[in-house]
C-alpha cells in the first residue's frame, strides 16, 4: 500500500511517500524549484518520490494533505468578525485568495494530481488531516518510542497553536490544545518581525542572537505581552499585536512598550536588539519548561516527542532535556510545515487505515533523515563534465584521506554525498565543512562563503562515540536539534571579552574548537553515526586521526537566501559563486583553483536575502 503525503500553499511545501507505512522518500519543493520556502504545489518533490519508489502516481492508494482548509477558513471569518470593523483592509486582501484557492483546495489538489495522472478520480483518494495532528503524527510514529507524550507548538494550524497528545502503538490522541490567537510561535514571529528579520525564516536568527544579550526585558514580556500560567498554558494580550487583522505582526502600542519602531532589515544590530532576543528566548524556554514539567506530572509518561516550528528551537530543546522531567526526548528533524507531509501520510496509514506500527527497536524510523535524491557516480561525472567542471576521481579511501587533509589545512569544503536531507538542517549529505579548531573559520564561513550576518554561529558534527568527551551531552543528537555546552575540559576560560560589545565577543576564542563555540560556550550538536552515514563518519574519523579532534564544522550547502543544493549542478554553481576552496561530490574532487575563471558567478547578490 502506497500513501502520499503533501504539504503546500502556505510555506515549505513538501511531499512524502510511504510503502506499507515505511518512508520511501521525502523532500521539500524548494530544493528542486530553487525558490526558498516555496509554497506551491510540490510537483517536483512528488515526482521525485514516485521515481524513488519506481511507481506511477496511479499506484498511490491514498493522498493525505496536512491540514483542513475549511477549518482555516472558519478561523479567518471568525477572527475578522470578532475584530470588525478593524482589519477590513487585510480581510479584503485575503478573501479573494481564500475564495479562489483555499476554500476549494480539494478541487485544486485533485486538479494538480490529475495533471500528472489523469486516469484516476483523485477526489476519492484524498484525505485531510488536521494541522497539529499531522505534526504530532510526524513526531510520534517515526520516533523510537512505543509510548510517548507528544507536544506540538507552532504559529497556528487551523485553530490550534499548541497541542499535547499521547501516542501508544498505532494510536495517537490529542487531549489538550491552546487556540489562536494565543500562540508561542506567533509571539516569537512577532519579535522576529520587530527585530528586522523575515517572519517564517528569520526566527533561528533571533535564537542565534540571544546569547549576545541579557534578558532585561523578560519581565516586561511577562507583565504585558504573555500571561504565563504555572502549567505552561498562556494567553497573549492582543492589544500589542496586529497579526489577527493587520498587515504586520506588531503595532504602535508594541513599539511604545519597547521604546522604538521595528528595526529595518540590514540596519546595524545594537545591544538593545540582542537584549530583546535574549528576553524572548528566556520567556520561550520558561513556557516550554513549564509545559513539559506539567505534562509529565499529569501523564507519568517518560518519553517526549516534539514537532512544530517551535520544536526547531534547539536551545529550548536542550533545556528540556537537561531539566530531566522526561527521561528520553525525540524531535522530528522536519519539525516545520514540510514535516506535515510526512505526518499526514503516517496519520492516514495508522489512524485512518488502522494499520499496525512495528514495535520500537531503540532507533528512530527516519533513517538519519537522508530521504532525498542521490546520484550515481557515472551520472555525477557526466553532469560535472557538461557543466564545464574540472575534477579528479579518487577511490573511497583516497577520497576520505584527501578531504580530511584539506579540512585539516583549513580549506573550506563543499560535501555532497548520498541522499539529500529532509528538513531544514544539513546533516552531512549536503554540507559545507570546515576545521572547528580555527579561530578565523566562523568569520570566513559567514562573510566569504555563506554571505550572511557575522553573529550567526555554526554547528559541530561530532562522532557519536566521542560526544561526551567534547560536550556536556552523552546521548544521540543526530538531527542537530539539541544545544549543549562545550565540555569544561575543552574550554578556554577568559576575561578578554570583558568590555567588548555584542559581535566583538566572537573574536575571543572560548574553547579548543572556537569556530563552533558560541559566546555562551554552547553548541548546536549533531552526533554522527556509522550506521546512518558511514562515509561522513569515516571522514570525521580520518580528520580525528590527523588532528586529534573528532569534530567538524557543518553548515548547510547554500548561501543566504538559497535553498540547500539538490543536484551536482547546484553544488558546482555554489562553488563557483563563493570563496569555497574545494568540492567533493561522490568520488569526484574539484579544487576551486583548477576551475575555468570564466565560470565564476556573482553569488553574493544572486538570491533574495532571508
Amino acid at each position: 500500500m502506497y500513501t502520499l503525503g503533501l504539504s503546500a500553499y502556505y510555506h515549505d511545501s513538501a511531499a512524502c511517500l510511504l510503502r506499507d507505512g515505511e518512508i520511501v522518500a521525502a523532500a521539500q519543493e524548494e530544493r528542486f524549484s530553487r525558490k526558498k520556502h516555496d509554497a506551491r504545489f510540490p510537483v517536483h518533490a512528488l515526482n521525485y518520490c514516485l521515481a524513488e519508489a519506481g511507481i506511477p502516481l496511479a499506484r498511490v492508494d491514498q493522498v493525505a494533505f496536512y491540514d483542513k482548509p475549511f477549518l482555516k477558513f472558519e478561523r479567518l471569518l471568525e477572527t475578522y468578525h470578532a475584530f470588525a470593523p478593524k482589519g477590513f483592509t487585510s480581510f479584503r486582501m485575503a478573501m479573494p485568495l481564500w475564495l479562489r484557492e483555499k476554500l476549494f483546495q480539494k478541487d485544486l489538489l485533485a486538479k494538480e494530481l490529475k495533471a500528472i495522472e489523469p486516469g484516476v478520480n483523485w477526489a476519492e483518494r484524498l484525505l485531510f488531516s488536521e494541522h497539529h495532528l499531522s505534526h504530532a503524527a510526524s513526531a510520534f510514529f517515526p520516533s523510537p518510542f512505543d509510548e510517548a507524550l507528544v507536544l506540538t507548538m507552532d504559529g497556528v494550524g487551523e485553530w490550534t497553536t499548541t497541542s499535547a497528545a499521547v501516542g501508544r502503538g498505532n494510536k495517537l490522541e490529542i487531549f489538550k490544545e491552546i487556540h489562536f490567537p494565543h500562540s508561542l510561535g506567533l509571539l516569537y514571529s512577532a519579535f522576529t518581525y520587530y527585530l528586522g528579520f523575515k517572519v517564517n525564516s528569520g526566527e533561528y536568527k533571533v535564537m542565534g542572537l540571544a546569547p549576545y544579550g541579557e534578558p532585561k526585558y523578560a519581565q516586561t514580556l511577562l507583565d504585558h505581552l504573555i500571561d504565563l500560567k504555572p502549567d505552561g498554558s498562556y494567553r497573549l494580550d492582543q492589544s500589542y499585536f496586529d497579526y489577527c487583522t493587520g498587515l504586520t505582526m506588531t503595532n504602535a502600542k508594541f513599539d511604545a512598550l519597547f521604546g522604538a519602531p521595528p528595526r529595518k532589515p540590514e540596519d546595524p544590530l545594537t545591544q538593545r536588539e540582542m537584549d530583546l532576543a535574549a528576553s524572548l528566548q528566556a520567556v520561550t524556554e520558561e513556557a516550554v519548561l513549564r509545559m513539559t514539567r506539567a505534562l509529565h506530572a499529569e501523564t507519568g509518561i517518560d518519553n517526549l516527542c516534539l514537532a512544530g516550528g517551535v520544536a526547531l528551537n534547539c536551545v529550548a530543546n536542550g533545556k528540556v532535556l537537561r531539566d530531566g522531567a522526561f527521561k528520553r526526548m525525540w524531535v522530528q528533524p522536519a519539525a516545520g510545515d514540510a514535516g506535515g507531509a510526512l505526518g499526514a501520510a503516517l496519520a492516514a496509514h495508522h489512524l485512518y487505515r488502522e494499520q499496525p506500527r512495528a514495535p520500537g527497536t531503540g532507533r528512530d524510523r527516519m533513517r538519519g533523515s537522508y530521504l532525498g535524491p542521490a546520484f550515481e557516480q557515472a551520472d555525477i561525472e557526466a553532469r560535472l563534465t557538461k557543466a564545464g567542471a574540472k575534477f579528479s576521481v579518487l577511490s573511497d579511501a583516497e577520497l576520505i584521506d584527501r578531504t580530511a587533509a584539506l579540512l585539516a589545512s583549513e580549506h573550506v569544503v563543499g560535501w555532497f554525498q548520498g541522499r539529500m536531507e529532509f528538513g531544514p538542517r544539513a546533516l552531512g549529505g549536503r554540507s559545507i565543512l570546515g576545521d572547528p579548531r580555527s579561530p578565523q573559520m566562523q568569520s570566513v564561513l559567514n562573510l566569504k562563503i555563506k554571505y550572511r550576518e557575522s553573529f550567526r554561529p555554526f554547528a559541530p558534527s561530532v562522532l557519536r562515540e566521542h560526544v561526551a568527551d567534547w560536550f556536556e551531552l552523552d546521548q544521540d543528537s543526530p538531527y542537530m536539534l539539541i544545544v549543549a555546552d562545550v565540555a569544561k575540559r575543552r574550554r578556554v576560560e577568559t576575561k578578554a571579552d570583558q568590555g567588548l560589545f555584542g559581535i566583538e565577543k566572537l573574536k575571543v576564542p572560548r574553547s579548543a574548537i572556537p569556530a563552533v563555540t558560541h559566546v555562551d560556550y554552547s553548541a548546536r550538536i549533531q552526533t554522527v553515526h556509522a550506521d546512518t552515514n558511514p562515509r561522513y563518519h569515516a571522514l570525521i574519523s580520518s580528520f580525528h586521526e590527523k588532528t586529534g579532534c573528532p569534530v567538524l564544522i557543518n553548515t548547510s550547502f547554500n548561501v543566504r537566501g538559497e535553498p540547500i543544493v539538490c543536484t551536482p549542478e547546484d553544488a558546482f554553481r555554489c562553488l563557483m559563486g563563493t570563496e569555497m576552496d574545494a568540492l567533493v561530490i561522490g568520488n569526484c574532487v574539484l579544487m576551486k583553483a583548477d576551475q575555468d575563471p570564466a565560470l565564476r558567478l556573482d553569488y553574493k547578490n544572486a538570491f533574495e536575502l532571508d
